[in-house]
């Protein structure tokens, strides 16, 4: 099943969506899944993000060909850092590409989306707590994170964190082709099953340090390929068995 969010006569709704429409939802979908029994067409709505996050969560280093793209030491924990809820946008929308940087850098995530509160979750009921999959463009001020050295203000500003184009609630994601495109080129092509840290020990790891919230996002790290992106650039992040984030890269102002 695949879960949207999106605007309907000013209104932002949930619903789940199908080849032919949407059915919008009485609830968000955190609390259970009940549909309205009236179908919109996709012509007359606008999708949106498709979260509400308090926090969103990321994963700095989680694919060993990446690793070794970097050269960097395979890490014994997960490297996590967090990006605010304004650094989100949804499919189709704009990335702001801030004065303040010389360097914007695309890179391709899998995310999921937290369905109920949770802390300490063992890694045997992390199923239980996610309500689905999706893409996720960890946009980077790559001089402010070299010059920052910590990562902050590079991965914070709005806009900095795309993510659609919907959840995936029934699917596997330990072996699915990842791959981003700029302007139609092929830059990062890889699979989960070079995952260092599986979603499960994410999640679980992520639950031990901080308490989750319903619609709070998680995301795993991308693999080797990341590079810059200019005004103008169109930028896809696709993931097998979900579909395809597209955004568009603008000046400020």
């Amino acid at each position: 099943m695949r879960l949207v969010r999106f605007i309907y006569k000013k209104q932002i709704r949930w619903g789940v969506i199908d080849k032919d429409g949407v059915w919008p939802l009485k609830n968000p979908p955190y609390e259970r899944i009940n549909r309205f029994k009236y179908k919109l067409s996709l012509s007359r709505i606008k999708l949106l993000a498709p979260a509400e996050p308090s926090k969103i969560i990321l994963v700095g280093l989680n694919y060993k060909d990446h690793a070794r793209e970097l050269k960097m030491k395979i890490p014994d924990e997960p490297v996590i850092f967090l990006k605010p809820p304004t650094a989100l946008i949804g499919p189709d929308e704009k990335i702001i590409y801030p004065p303040q940087a010389s360097r914007l850098d695309y890179e391709a995530e899998l995310a999921l989306v937290i369905r109920r509160k949770a802390r300490n979750i063992p890694l045997n009921k992390v199923p239980e707590y996610i309500l689905g999959f999706t893409c996720l463009n960890d946009v980077t001020a790559r001089n402010l994170q070299r010059k920052d050295v910590q990562w902050s203000r590079a991965k914070s500003f709005d806009t900095f964190s795309p993510l659609g184009p919907w959840l995936e609630t029934a699917i596997r994601v330990d072996n699915l082709r990842i791959r981003s495109f700029l302007n139609g080129k092929l830059n990062q092509d890889s699979n989960t099953n070079k995952f260092i840290f599986t979603v499960k020990k994410i999640v679980s790891f992520v639950s031990q340090v901080m308490t989750l919230l319903p619609g709070d996002v998680i995301s795993t790290g991308t693999p080797p390929g990341v590079g810059p992106m200019k005004a103008g650039d169109k930028i896809e992040i696709d993931i097998e068995g979900i579909g395809v984030l597209r955004n568009t890269v603008v000046r400020h102002g």
